[in-house]
C-alpha cells in the first residue's frame, strides 16, 4: 500500500493530528539544521512531502 492510500484511509481528525505532528517534527529538524546538528538531512524532505500529501488529501475531501 502506498503512503497516499494509507493517508486516505484516515479520518479527518487523524489527518489533522498527523499534520500537526509532522509540522512540529519539521520545525525541530529546522532548528537542528540551524545549529548544525542535523543527523539525517533527508528527513526534512520526507516530512515536507508527507505534509504535502496530507494537505492534498484534505483539499480533495473539501472540494470533492
Amino acid at each position: 500500500m502506498s503512503k497516499a492510500a494509507a493517508i486516505r484511509e484516515m479520518s479527518s481528525e487523524q489527518l489533522e493530528h498527523e499534520l500537526k505532528g509532522a509540522q512540529q517534527s519539521l520545525f525541530k529538524l529546522r532548528v537542528q539544521a540551524a545549529t548544525e546538528r542535523n543527523d539525517t538531512p533527508s528527513a526534512a524532505r520526507k516530512l515536507r512531502r508527507t505534509i504535502a500529501r496530507i494537505l492534498t488529501i484534505q483539499r480533495e475531501r473539501i472540494e470533492g
